[in-house]
C-alpha cells in the first residue's frame, strides 16, 4: 500500500476509535456527552436544580438585561458582553463593572423574585416565562411579568403578592429542570 493510503486508513481508524470512546462514555455518563464537546472558556452547565429563567437562545438570565439597572435607571437596560459574570449557573450581563460588583456583593438584592417567572402567573399557581421589560419593584423586590396586563393586575391587587409567595414552593417544584 502507498503511504497516503496508510495515512488515510490510520486517520479513519483513529476517528472511529475516538467516536467509540465518546459513545461508550456517553452511555456510562450522559453528562459526558455534553461536557466533552463544550469549548473551553464557557461557563459551567447549570445544575439540575437550577431554577432561574434563562433566555432560551443565548442562555442569559433576564435575557441579558442588567439586574442592577432596574433599581438605578428605573428601566430595563441591556447589559454588555464586556461585563458578564456567572452566578448560580446562569450568565448575567451588566452595563458597567460597578453594577457587576454590586450584584456580586449582594445577588439576593438584585435577583428577580420567583426566579424571573411572571409573578402574576405564580400567584395563579403556574410558572410562565416573563418579559424582562415588564417589571415592577415593590418594596425591595424586583418582579417580572409576561404582559403589561399581568403587571397592572399584580401591582393593583396587593393580595396577589402574598398569594404568589405562598404558591412559589409548589410552583418551583413543577418547573422542568
Amino acid at each position: 500500500m502507498k503511504a497516503g493510503t496508510w495515512r488515510r486508513r490510520i486517520s479513519a481508524d483513529m476517528g472511529a476509535l475516538a467516536m467509540s470512546v465518546m459513545v461508550t462514555a456517553a452511555l456510562v455518563d450522559p453528562v459526558f456527552a455534553y461536557t466533552a464537546r463544550l469549548p473551553s472558556g464557557l461557563p459551567e452547565l447549570p445544575s439540575m436544580a437550577e431554577t432561574m429563567q434563562l433566555d432560551p437562545q443565548a442562555g442569559f438570565a433576564l435575557q441579558g438585561y442588567d439586574p442592577v439597572a432596574y433599581r438605578l435607571e428605573k428601566r430595563a437596560v441591556a447589559g454588555s458582553p464586556a461585563y458578564e459574570t456567572v452566578h448560580n449557573g446562569a450568565a448575567w450581563r451588566f452595563v458597567s463593572a460597578a453594577n457587576r460588583a454590586a450584584f456580586l456583593d449582594a445577588p439576593e438584592v438584585y435577583e428577580p423574585a420567583f426566579a424571573g417567572f411572571d409573578a402574576s402567573a405564580v400567584a395563579d399557581g403556574r410558572a410562565v416565562d416573563a418579559d424582562p421589560r415588564q417589571f415592577a419593584i415593590i418594596g425591595s423586590r424586583l418582579f417580572l411579568f409576561r404582559t403589561q396586563v399581568n403587571r397592572r393586575r399584580f401591582v393593583d391587587d396587593s393580595g396577589l403578592l402574598t398569594l404568589a409567595d405562598s404558591q412559589w414552593n409548589d410552583v418551583s417544584r413543577s418547573i422542568a429542570r
